[in-house]
Order: structure tokens, then C-alpha cells, then sequence
């Protein structure tokens, strides 16, 4: 019999903190089981900071803290990509930074930042087109800058995952998956996340099917869900910052068990895959959002990350696909017996 696949579980660790302390998003996150995280905003004394602002003292004592709780960091969760394509006043408030200088300043920092917390993996996005504007008629420029963000990760010995996510010109599945062909670059991967699909108005059918143009270009998976409460006219502008339920794994209207059994299939070329970049497994990252959701980050709390956690376990034994969460062995090997 063929054993089962395996997935690494990791999760956006300042959805667990109340304060987004080091030690509250740690300790959460060690006591719910698991042993990898993505950093994104974090506080250690100075404020909270989003990690492309963190200092080098800053990022050791984060190191010498998540040595404490047994924590290794499966990606940088940064926000490049988040920043307009051109410079036109379109009713939003995203910024616009000259590319050469984002590259330059931007990127070479996330990359900075992955080797310092021996990550392999740097999550990023697909640019903001002018709001109003198709943005298939954006793709020449956002191939060109997202193949040279490849580029610099590539050089670093890293890896860029480019996330869908509404407003973007990778807005959805069939846009980003097409992003991933025209770019065409080894650094670069896809990186699914159902809500930020379902929240846009399609049905579980059409997210399953942009998961599968999705599929010959992932890297790994951002799990939350969305439960729409009344029908989303698809293709409008969306005010993330108003998004409000957010749902478990389990409970929502993105059919997980499906993406999942589809995702089992793949499971074992995408190992072999992200293997031979010296990435150590395939993540699932949680991103549950449960107590709230916006642009640039959401909140879980400690209780709404192990709600989600459980959520996930759940799907992952109905379908077959296996996981590690701390047990005692890790324990006593933690205390050194």
C-alpha cells in the first residue's frame, strides 16, 4: 500500500497573539503543536513591526525566541508586490514606488531577511493594476517586474511565491496562472488561498477549476475560508478592509475536501520539486482570519488559530494526507532525554 503524502503546517503566527508579541505568537503556536511559522508583524519591545521593518538586534531576538519555543520560519511574509504598477490617482490609497528602487531596497531586503531567519521562502504579490482597468491589459508590465523579483530571489539561492489575492492583476486563478507561464522563471511559484477567490463571488466549482490551472505552477497553500453571506458580483473592485467571515477550513464555501484531494494528487512532484531548491516540504500556512481579516494582515487569536488548526487536521485525515503536530517525543527531545 502507498503511503500517504505529507504536508508541513505552518501559520501566520501574529493571527495568534492578541498584542502580536514575539512571545505571545510563540508560545501560541508551540502549545497548538506546530513548529514552523511565517513572520509578518511581530513586536519585541519596539512596537508592532511588520518584518520588512524589523532592525538586525530585532531579528535576533526574534532568532533567539523562536530557538526557545522550537519554532523555524517557513516564509517572510512580506508585502512585496503590494504597491501600484503606475503612478495614477484611481480612488485608492496603495502606494506607488519606482521599480528599480522597490527592487534595489525592497526586494533585496526580504531576501536579507529570509537568510536571516534561514527561511527559503519569501511570499509576495502580483502588483495593483489602476482600479477600473482590466488588468490583462497590465500583464507586459507585470511580467517584466515580477520575473525580475525572481530573478533577485533566484540569486539568493530563494524562492518567490506569488499569492492570488483580490485587486491585483493575479487577482484570480486563471489571471495568476498565466502571470506564472509568461514569467516563466524557476524561482518563482503560486500560492493558493481559496478565500481570496471565494470572496470575489465564485462558485466552489469555479474555484476548483482555478485551482487546476493553478496546479502546474504551486508552491504551497494559504488555508482560510469564506462564507459569503449573499451573492458577490464577480469582477468589482473589493474592500478587503471590509471583509468579515472569515471561516474554518471546514465550514466554508470553498470546498476544501475537494482542493485538498486534488492537491494529494500532486503532493508528491511538487515535494520532489520544491526539494531540489532546498525547500524542506510542502507548507499548508494557515491564514485563518477568523476574528477579522483586512489589506494587509488578519487576526485568528490564540483560541481562533487552534479552532482553525483543528478545522485542517480534520480535512487533512478525511482525505489522506498526512502531518505532524508536536508530540512527546518532541518534548523530550526538547529537554534533551
Amino acid at each position: 500500500m502507498t503511503a500517504n503524502p505529507s504536508v508541513i503546517l505552518s501559520g501566520f503566527a501574529d493571527e495568534a497573539a492578541n498584542q502580536k508579541t514575539a512571545v505571545q505568537q510563540f508560545a501560541a503556536f508551540a502549545a497548538i503543536g506546530l513548529q514552523y511559522y511565517s513572520i509578518r508583524f511581530v513586536d519585541v519591545g519596539g512596537g508592532i513591526k511588520n518584518v520588512m521593518k524589523l532592525t538586525r538586534s530585532e531579528i535576533q531576538k526574534i532568532r533567539h525566541l523562536q530557538d526557545e519555543y522550537g519554532l523555524n520560519v517557513s516564509s517572510i511574509g512580506s508585502p512585496i508586490g503590494k504597491v501600484k504598477l503606475r503612478n495614477v490617482d484611481d480612488g485608492t490609497k496603495n502606494a506607488y514606488l519606482p521599480f528599480k528602487r522597490y527592487l534595489a531596497r525592497d526586494v533585496a531586503k526580504a531576501c536579507e531577511l529570509a537568510h536571516a531567519f534561514e527561511a527559503k521562502l519569501i511570499r509576495g504579490f502580483s502588483f495593483y493594476h489602476p482600479n477600473g482597468t482590466d488588468p490583462k491589459d497590465h500583464f507586459p508590465q507585470a511580467v517584466d517586474q515580477l520575473g525580475q523579483i525572481a530573478e533577485a530571489c533566484h540569486r539568493s539561492d530563494l524562492t518567490f511565491g506569488l499569492e492570488v489575492e483580490p485587486n491585483l492583476v493575479g487577482e484570480n486563478g486563471y489571471l495568476l496562472a498565466e502571470l506564472y507561464r509568461q514569467v516563466n522563471h524557476p524561482a518563482m511559484v503560486l500560492i493558493f488561498d481559496a478565500a481570496n477567490i471565494i470572496v470575489q463571488g465564485y462558485s466552489p466549482g469555479e474555484l476548483l477549476d482555478q485551482f487546476q490551472a493553478m496546479a502546474p505552477g504551486l508552491g504551497w497553500l494559504h488555508i482560510k475560508d469564506y462564507h459569503n453571506p449573499q451573492p458577490v458580483a464577480k469582477g468589482g473592485h473589493i474592500d478587503e478592509d471590509t471583509l468579515a467571515n472569515f471561516v474554518p477550513a471546514d465550514e466554508g464555501d470553498s470546498a476544501h475536501e475537494a482542493i485538498l484531494r486534488e492537491f494529494k494528487a500532486i503532493l508528491p512532484k511538487l515535494q520532489r520539486k520544491l526539494a531540489r531548491r532546498g525547500i524542506p516540504g510542502v507548507f499548508l500556512d494557515l491564514e485563518p482570519h477568523v476574528k477579522g481579516g483586512g489589506q494587509f494582515g488578519g487576526f485568528s487569536g490564540p483560541d481562533g488559530m487552534g479552532v482553525a488548526l483543528r478545522a485542517l487536521c480534520r480535512v487533512l485525515d478525511y482525505v489522506g494526507i498526512n502531518y505532524h503536530l508536536r508530540d512527546f517525543d518532541d518534548v523530550k527531545a526538547a529537554r534533551g532525554f
